[in-house]
Parts: C-alpha cells; sequence; structure tokens
C-alpha cells in the first residue's frame, strides 16, 4: 500500500530488505516508501562492538529499522537497527504484512465497482488513513462492527463494495474467556430447567457462548468476544441469568474461573 508521504519522518519504524552488505554498514532498500535507500551504520546495526557484520545483516533480509534522521534534498535516510526490540519488530512485520495484504483488497473492491485500483487509492486512501491509520484497521473495522462503520463513513459509491470485500475476507480478531460454571436443581425436572438455562443463554449478540458438558455439576462455558472487556461483560451478564434462573427452581449456580 502506497504511503501518504514520500520520505519516512524521524523515530518511525520500517520494514527494510538488505541490498548490499560492507564493513562499515549496510545499504538497504525502504519496502514501504517505493525502494527509497537508506543506510545503517555499522555502530547502528548492534549493541557493543561488531566484529563481522554479517553476522547481523545479510543480503536479501528483511529487517526492522528505527528512522534516525532524512534529508530529502539528498535523499539520505539513516537507520538503526539496534534500536528496534523484538516485540517492536514483531509488531512492525505484522503491520507491514496486513498493508500487503490490503493491497490485495483494494484490487477487489475496485474489481467490484469496475474500477482501478489508482482510481479509487486517490479517493480512498487520504480518508481511510485519516480515520482509521491504515487501510487494513478500516477493512477490520468494516468487518467487525458494519454498522458504524457505514454511518462513519456515509453514503459513498465505494462503501458497499468495500464492506462486502471486507466481510469476505477479514476474520475480526476475537478472544475467548473460559469458566466452570456448576449448576445443581433438585426438581424433578432440574436437568431440563439447566438445559433451558444454558440454551437460552447461548445466545449473545455481542459474543458467541459455548456450553460443554463436563459430568455433572459441571458444565464449561467458553466466550469468544471481539476484546476481553467484553467477553468479561458477557459472561458475568449471562451467569446472572442463569443464576436467577436456578433460584427460581430450587437450584443454585456457581462460576469458577478456569484459564484456557
Amino acid at each position: 500500500m502506497p504511503q501518504l508521504s514520500e520520505y519516512p519522518e524521524d523515530g518511525e519504524l520500517v520494514v527494510c530488505t538488505v541490498s548490499n552488505v560492507k564493513n562499515f554498514g549496510a545499504f538497504v532498500t525502504l519496502d514501504e516508501y517505493e525502494g527509497k535507500e537508506g543506510f545503517i551504520h555499522v555502530r547502528d546495526v548492534a549493541t557493543g562492538w561488531v566484529k563481522y557484520i554479517r553476522d547481523y545483516v545479510r543480503e536479501g533480509q528483511k529487517i526492522v529499522c528505527k528512522v534516525l534522521a532524512v534529508d530529502p534534498s539528498k535523499g539520505h535516510i539513516d537507520l538503526s537497527l539496534k534500536q528496534v526490540n523484538e516485540h517492536q519488530k514483531r509488531e512492525k512485520i505484522q503491520a507491514w504484512k496486513n498493508e500487503k495484504k490490503a493491497e490485495k483488497l483494494f484490487e477487489l473492491v475496485a474489481a467490484e465497482m469496475g474500477k482501478k485500483v489508482e482510481e479509487i487509492n486517490e479517493d480512498l486512501l487520504p480518508e481511510l488513513y485519516e480515520r482509521y491509520g491504515s487501510p487494513y484497521a478500516a477493512f477490520e473495522e468494516a468487518a467487525l462492527n458494519l454498522k458504524a462503520f457505514k454511518k462513519e463513513s456515509g453514503k459513498k459509491k465505494w462503501v458497499d463494495a468495500f464492506a462486502k470485500v471486507a466481510k469476505e475476507n477479514i476474520q475480526p480478531p476475537k478472544v475467548e474467556i473460559v469458566a466452570i460454571l456448576e449448576l445443581t436443581c433438585p426438581d424433578s425436572q432440574g436437568i431440563v430447567h439447566i438445559r433451558n438455562a444454558m440454551m437460552e443463554e447461548s445466545a449473545s449478540e455481542k459474543a458467541e457462548m459455548n456450553f460443554r458438558y463436563m459430568g455433572a455439576p459441571r458444565y464449561r462455558v467458553e466466550v469468544s468476544a471481539a476484546d476481553y472487556k467484553t467477553a468479561e461483560d458477557e459472561l458475568k451478564k449471562h451467569f446472572e441469568n442463569i443464576e436467577s434462573k436456578m433460584h427460581a427452581c430450587g437450584g443454585r449456580a456457581k462460576l469458577v474461573r478456569e484459564q484456557k
């Protein structure tokens, strides 16, 4: 996905491909900035003394660097490899992969609209970067919360095609929490009351609820949602409803948290 600016900003993390390794440093191309060239001085390759630079970088390798300085007038971009930790590297690589996927999705959107990618890029990219931070984040939002996405975007020609592609190609991220329900009911139809209570509470607009029998009186409940807060809130709400139903038939309900 093309960047809106021609050069990266100081402090930005960028995905690079090592193109040429010398004893004094390494030349790289910036994958997100139309292959512009950057340079990593040997002192910025790793912490401490670097005896053999090829122990750290080699031609063709994908790396994540931090931008130290940019001089557009000279076309110079100074980079550091040692200032990027493993967590930052993983996050940046994942974001880069997401944007590569977004490029493919934009081709599908263009096909749905009967247009060329270049035509829709000009209209969509600035808006999506401003509103969502990245095109892929916009696809995720459309897949996760379609009503809000359409309301935010308004009645524009591209919205329906964008939403359709998002729905068909993006799996919204989910988290899962697990708990154990202990349900008892002394009534002669106790098992029916228990089963009905769980069946009634298995439907949820904000989360996916699954109940599994583990052997009386224990039932495993798995809650999947977009985030942990939603999952926790849904678990609490549905447990309180089940607890109320158990009390109504003279039974009891207990919730025991368990790590998945």
